[in-house]
């Protein structure tokens, strides 16, 4: 004869569930564009992976949003050689 299931307690099906979530997916940033991307993936922004050109993004947009989007990589060049630390013979010219 088949012996009726027991209930579970709240606790315990609490506990069971404990585990049962989503994790926030984790981003790297692009070294050649600045935007964030999934690691191992081509970034999506500018079409480099490892340092290598493997999508070429600018070739299907229009004239006007490729100029905009040369412009947003080229300003992110601008900001890393500004912020990159002073040597000492830098700091005593200024």
């Amino acid at each position: 004869m088949a012996i009726p299931r027991s209930k579970h307690t709240k606790s315990r099906r609490n506990n069971s569930r404990m585990h049962i979530f989503l994790n926030q997916p984790v981003f790297s940033v692009c070294p050649k564009c600045g935007k964030e991307t999934l690691p191992h993936i081509v970034c999506w922004n500018c079409g480099y992976y490892k340092d290598r050109e493997v999508i070429d993004v600018l070739g299907k947009l229009t004239k006007k949003e490729k100029k905009r989007r040369q412009k947003e990589i080229s300003e992110k060049g601008k900001e890393e050689k500004a912020s990159k630390p002073l040597s000492m013979e830098e700091l005593s010219k200024k």
